[in-house]
């Protein structure tokens, strides 16, 4: 019997389960596969001889959230960065151990995020893990705005940037062609070259505010045409990255989807329910940290003699995703370099495109900000250019 044959059988016979999950993981994007490497399986044996039902199934939940990831063992840095900062302990530990706790909460709610798509579906999986795929980053930008932080804002976003490009697809590179010397290794050109042109386009749309304030001739006032222009700008990439999530996930999905095969069937560990309260949970956690990287980021700047730059750019980008970043390297050892360039580039674009030009204020306590889309002051420019 061929598999389309068979594929009927099990639809003839009710069981579309196994379709779905043959589906669902030629669906799953290159973070939810460079996560996965970090998972591990747990033991449904330790809380089998729970007699009550409820109970039961919340500790096989909390195994399968908790202790079903090899970054595990950085958990217990969570509820000791909350009581660092209710015993008011030293700031610079606040901010060590809450950057200490982002990191298996970011892989987890890649987890999260998947295991409700086995429920909705790979489409609005897709599109879910595509908004909760850089949340860290994203919840930790959205607290430097909110506390008139702009210069960690920038050097964050502009770090996330940096480190996808650079340091995660360098690195890959360099590893994979190490680890295959005497190989060829081969990616999809359409996938690299769709993230390539939006790359590009977002730094045109960068450039260009920049580049028309200092093409004006000396003494004509341009903030108003440059405001405008920064603003027409940010649509456009914003129109842009709908279109590209649209064509990810809906008209060109063969383009972005894996093929790799699995061994054994994937299915869903937990609920769809018990997903999405985890999920839910874990983001509050991660906002609660977020705030508290905020809030002491200066005063671990000035114990530690780093600079904030430094900070903002090379520390919080690679601890918020150092799963998915490992990850990444680990498939380029495998000879698996288009989930690595799905990792890096992906994750650039989404924060080049989406990220940057969200961000734009919109409350009148930041005023300050030169590209403000509710001000026409200007003291401090939001561009990215600049700062590189």
């Amino acid at each position: 019997m061929d598999s389309g044959s068979g594929e009927l059988s099990h639809m003839e016979n009710g069981d579309s389960k196994a379709l779905m999950g043959k589906e669902l993981w030629n669906g799953r994007t290159a973070q939810n596969m460079s996560t996965s490497l970090l998972r591990k399986k747990s033991d449904p044996m330790l809380v089998s001889r729970v007699r009550f039902q409820m109970l039961r199934q919340f500790l096989a939940n909390l195994q399968e959230v908790i202790l079903g990831t090899k970054l595990a063992v950085l958990f217990p840095a969570i509820p000791l960065a909350i009581a660092a900062d209710f015993y008011k302990f030293g700031r610079p530990w606040i901010f060590a151990l809450s950057l200490l706790g982002l990191t298996p909460l970011a892989e987890r709610v890649s987890f999260l995020t998947e295991q409700i798509a086995y429920y909705t579906g790979p489409t609005v999986g897709g599109l879910l893990n595509a908004t909760c795929g850089n949340a860290t980053e994203l919840i930790i930008a959205l607290f430097a705005l909110y506390q008139s932080k702009i210069h960690v804002l920038k050097y964050s976003l502009l770090g996330s940037i940096l480190s996808n490009l650079l340091l995660v697809l360098g690195s890959s590179l360099l590893c994979g062609g190490l680890a295959n010397l005497k190989k060829e290794q081969r990616y999809d050109r359409k996938q690299a070259d769709v993230n390539s042109l939006l790359l590009l386009l977002g730094l045109l749309c960068h450039m260009l505010p920049l580049m028309f304030r200092y093409a004006a001739a000396p003494g004509i006032f341009v903030a108003d045409s440059t405001l405008q222009l920064s603003r027409a700008s940010s649509i456009v990439m914003l129109v842009a990255y709908v279109g590209y999530i649209f064509f990810q996930l809906k008209t060109h999905r063969q383009i972005f989807e894996s093929q790799e095969e699995e061994e054994d069937e994937e299915k869903a560990v937990i609920g769809f329910w018990s997903a999405f309260s985890w999920l839910v949970g874990m983001t509050l956690i991660i906002a609660l940290l977020s705030e508290y990287v905020v809030g002491t980021i200066e005063a671990a700047s000035e114990s530690w003699g780093i600079s904030i730059s430094f900070i903002s750019i090379i520390l919080i980008p690679i601890v918020g995703n150092a799963a998915e970043h490992a990850g990444a390297i680990i498939f380029a050892f495998k000879n698996k370099l288009d989930i690595s360039l799905g990792v890096a580039m992906g994750s650039a674009t989404q924060i080049s495109m989406f990220a940057v030009r969200f961000k734009k204020p919109k409350s009148r306590f930041l005023k300050h900000l030169y590209l403000s889309w509710n001000s026409d002051k200007s003291s401090t420019h939001f561009r990215f250019p600049y700062v590189l």
